[in-house]
């Protein structure tokens, strides 16, 4: 049963069906997670006794780089898959990763130079979280731009796979980069062992916020790995199926 259903996810046309049922539901779940998430961060949450209003960058801010480090570990996981057992749906899933964690990283960083200009007086310090999170940018950029410039796909699959794989030494790095070095970043109020050091009415909006960029993640991989099976697979027959319906 498990090699079967594993079988499944290894067929392009299977995933491409099944893509297109389930992203209709993870897309209304974002909606109703962000927007949730939003108010209740920009508009019933009370001020920061410290920061003031200013925190509430914290609600983009976060989740955003949070979803930079997922989106790599989704990349680099789904080219291991693809490298060891062969999957070319694994491949278009690592493929349809790249652009998009460059853009969660760049909102990251340029949400957090925002914070940074008032609550530390600069909009860039040379602070161990933001040089590595910056690394994890042109490590996307790279792996986007390998694939870019090779013309043989099976060959562009193989060598960017290795390049992701190989890039994911730099999340723990960015993760525990706070405990390793002196940083101007607070340590973990939220990801943590024990209870989370946020009062609730600060707490629920922000885990809405995570959720809700988590599903939008989903639903724009599946967007996005339908458009790359379709490009992978435009000489196979059950692509003219496709179209005819």
């Amino acid at each position: 049963m498990a090699w079967t259903w594993f079988h499944r996810l290894g067929s392009p046309p299977y995933i491409y069906k099944f893509a297109a049922k389930l992203t209709p539901w993870f897309g209304w779940a974002a909606a109703v997670l962000i927007a949730g998430g939003l108010i209740g961060g920009l508009l019933i949450s009370p001020a920061d006794y410290q920061q003031g209003e200013g925190y509430r960058i914290l609600y983009v801010h976060a989740p955003t780089a949070w979803m930079s480090m997922q989106v790599y570990m989704v990349m680099a996981i789904a080219s291991a898959v693809g490298l060891i057992w062969r999957i070319k749906v694994a491949h278009a899933v690592a493929a349809s990763c790249g652009s998009m964690g460059a853009t969660f990283t760049a909102c990251a960083l340029a949400t957090g130079s925002l914070w940074g200009a008032p609550m530390w007086g600069t909009f860039w310090e040379w602070d161990p979280r933001i040089i590595f999170e910056l690394v994890l940018l042109f490590q996307f950029l790279g792996y986007v731009g390998l694939r870019a410039a090779i013309d043989d796909t099976q060959r562009a699959d193989r060598i960017s796979a290795v390049l992701a794989i190989v890039g994911v030494i730099n999340i723990p790095i960015i993760h525990y980069s706070v405990e390793w070095w002196n940083s101007l970043h607070q340590t973990a109020s939220v990801m943590k062992l024990g209870k989370p050091s946020m009062p609730l009415n600060m707490l629920i909006p922000l885990l809405m916020m995570f959720f809700g960029y988590s599903v939008l993640f989903v639903a724009l991989l599946l967007v996005r790995v339908r458009a790359e099976l379709l490009s992978r697979e435009r000489s196979a027959s059950w692509i003219r199926d496709v179209v005819r319906a």
